[in-house]
């Protein structure tokens, strides 16, 4: 990936410190409704670059650049990840769910998962009859995964045991796969969707303040809660914040893999560099603005068109008060809401690159008029 003159006054894009963040930030666990943890871990990397910053009610945190500056810039990315509800114990001791966001039910028999109780974590399992005993006898009555059948063994034997181990009804389960690295760069982990985004803003605070970048604007650098359970946390920050740009960092489908359809889905490849949407939320001046960005810099990026609402924090920034003109930057990610989600490195850099250089080049003269 070529780099920009202005880039290159930073020694790397991603540090060693940077790398040790990530994987610390990735492996801990942030449920919707529930990502404090996750917020403190994000704030103390954070907080040597900015000016100030503010956290709202529900926990969704503007690091600021410039507070003072009446324009106001916001680089955004959502910091929860899908989980589950403890819904039910029975007699016996086994715990029942709901979900909290979109997780897939299919992929949990057999997953090891944190129970987060009133005494801590309790570790404990998605049980699964064995292929020997679940097929009645032919393989069209076995039985599949669903949210109604699928339970947690705790290794408790009764519902006062799980009681007495500090579950309770409402207590979050997390699954416990972490951060691991494979071959030409591609990183799994869980909750990639979208802590990557989080890394990335964080990377752009850095640099900016690496390499001695005054803005002529206030820079949020907003990380939302809530976002897989309806943009709630977004929403909140639009109204508060009231910016006059947006741009705003997720994740999307790398399309190479099995069962997706390209007619629906668009081409979209891990380790081509960014994806930029059109779709009527995203104001189109900017984002011919950023694709300017990407040529001059020689930075690759990605194409894709989404109808109706984008699915994600754009929607809430673009909408919000008297309107915001907003774009949105993706990272293209394989097997999103499970515990492997697959991203490429090089992507992430190029992500954290395309967005300081628009930074960069962005001014309140900025012409952004739809007409």
């Amino acid at each position: 990936m070529a780099k920009s003159k202005k880039l290159k006054e930073t020694k790397e894009i991603l540090t060693k410190e940077s790398l040790a963040f990530v994987k610390k930030y990735i492996d801990n666990a942030s449920p919707t409704g529930f990502e404090s943890s996750g917020q403190k871990l994000w704030l103390e990397y954070i907080h040597p670059y900015i000016d100030e910053h503010i956290v709202d009610a529900y926990g969704s945190v503007a690091a600021i650049i410039n507070p003072k500056e009446k324009f106001k810039v916001v680089i955004e990315a959502h910091a929860d990840e899908i989980s589950w509800f403890v819904n039910y114990v029975n007699d016996s001791g086994l715990i029942y769910l709901k979900r909290n966001g979109g997780v897939d039910h299919q992929i949990a028999p057999a997953m090891r998962v944190n129970i987060h109780g009133k005494k801590g974590i309790i570790k404990g399992v998605f049980g699964w009859p064995a292929i020997h005993t679940r097929h009645g006898g032919t393989a069209s009555k076995e039985p599949t995964p669903q949210v109604d059948n699928l339970f947690i063994d705790c290794g408790a034997r009764s519902k006062k045991e799980v009681e007495d181990l500090g579950i309770h009804v409402g207590s979050v389960v997390t699954y416990q796969d972490g951060f691991d690295e494979l071959v030409n760069g591609n990183w799994i982990g869980r909750a990639f969707d979208n802590r990557i985004g989080g890394v990335i803003i964080a990377e752009v605070a850095r640099l900016l303040k690496e390499n001695k970048k005054k803005l002529p604007f206030a820079l949020y650098i907003v990380n939302a809660v809530q976002e897989e359970i309806g943009l709630r946390g977004a929403e909140m920050m639009a109204r508060r914040i009231k910016p006059d740009i947006a741009i705003v960092t997720d994740v999307t489908h790398d399309t190479q893999t099995p069962f997706i359809n390209k007619n629906v889905e668009g081409d979209v490849a891990c380790g081509k560099g960014p994806a930029l949407a059109y779709a009527p939320a995203v104001q189109t001046k900017l984002l011919h603005f950023v694709e300017n960005v990407a040529e001059k810099n020689k930075i690759p990026v990605q194409m894709r068109a989404l109808s109706r609402s984008t699915g994600t924090d754009t929607d809430s920034f673009a909408y919000a008060n008297d309107g915001c003109p907003s774009v949105l930057i993706s990272m293209p990610l394989r097997y999103m809401h499970t515990t492997v989600e697959m991203i490429n490195k090089a992507d992430v850099e190029a992500t954290i690159q395309l967005i300081y250089e628009t930074l960069l080049t962005l001014s309140p003269q900025t012409d952004l008029k739809y007409l």
